[in-house]
């Protein structure tokens, strides 16, 4: 049988959580997500918020050239990541956003001149 980790082993990840919260509370809100799995890292997602996923790149000092591009979902989910350390720890951003069919019609503002 392992030991638990305790709260204090995840202090990395809720101390970056902390600082974002007060330096960083005028950008899109992510879904949050700390594990016991992996104790030194905080994970920030946008579901269909490429935007959100930007703007936190930009805050965080993530330059475009590491984000890493992929998809899922038989090809219909664009994957954004990126990572960097923070505060002790690191920090993940994952983006992820619908890729439209040519068969589905699209917003105009979701079709690029």
């Amino acid at each position: 049988m392992t030991t638990p980790i305790t709260l204090s082993a995840l202090g990395a990840p809720l101390m970056a959580l902390r600082i974002f919260a007060d330096e960083f509370r005028h950008l899109p809100a992510p879904g949050v997500s700390i594990s016991t799995i992996y104790p030194n890292l905080l994970e920030l997602s946008f579901h269909d918020d490429l935007d959100g996923f930007e703007t936190w790149c930009q805050a965080l000092g993530i330059s475009l050239g590491k984000v890493s591009h992929g998809v899922q979902g038989g090809g219909l989910t664009r994957v954004l990541k990126a990572e960097t350390s923070y505060s002790g720890g690191r920090v993940r951003l994952i983006g992820y956003a619908r890729i439209h069919t040519a068969d589905e019609e699209r917003s105009p503002a979701e079709v690029t001149p």
